[in-house]
This record gives structure tokens, sequence and C-alpha cells, in this order.
């Protein structure tokens, strides 16, 4: 099997016969889209303003894994500190 027919399988060919799974990351429910229709801040802003790409703040906001350091930037760039952490991303942190 070459790394096209991988491809189409499913398979990782750089990796040998491993399944790509890429619903394997744990969504968490947080509400950063909330927040920032309350605020009416386009997405684009947000992610201008803390210094983070459009597709980074669209993934956290469908509540995919992220860094602190993301959670950090997003946090200032919404006015809020470190203590409204819990109120923005929920208390489930494994970080």
């Amino acid at each position: 099997m070459d790394a096209d027919e991988k491809k189409q399988e499913g398979l990782n060919p750089k990796a040998g016969a491993q399944k790509v799974d890429k619903s394997s990351a744990k969504k968490v429910k947080n509400n950063v889209r909330k927040l920032r229709m309350e605020r009416m801040v386009s997405k684009a802003e947000l992610a201008r303003r803390a210094g983070l790409s459009t597709l980074t703040l669209d993934r956290v906001e469908r509540g995919m894994p992220c860094r602190m350091d993301t959670k950090r930037k997003i946090l200032e760039a919404l006015g809020l500190g470190p203590q409204d952490r819990v109120k923005v991303f929920g208390d489930s942190e494994e970080d």
C-alpha cells in the first residue's frame, strides 16, 4: 500500500498503519464565543487583540483543547483577568 492509498484509507503514511483520529481530542464547553458576542467583537478582531490566528480562536470556541498561554491571551483580549478563567473556560483544567 503506497502513501496515496493510505491517505484514502485514513491511515498516516509516515506512521505505518496507525489510524489518524482527529476526534481523539476531548472537547470542553467554554464561554469564549458567548463573551465575544456580548462585547460585539468579531472573531477576527478578538484574534488580532489576542495575538492569535482566527483558526486558533475558532478551535477554542468549538471546545478544542488549547495551551494555557492561549487561554491567558484570550482572557486579556476580552478584558478579563486570571481570576475569570473558570467563568470563561470552566473548571475542568487538565493543563
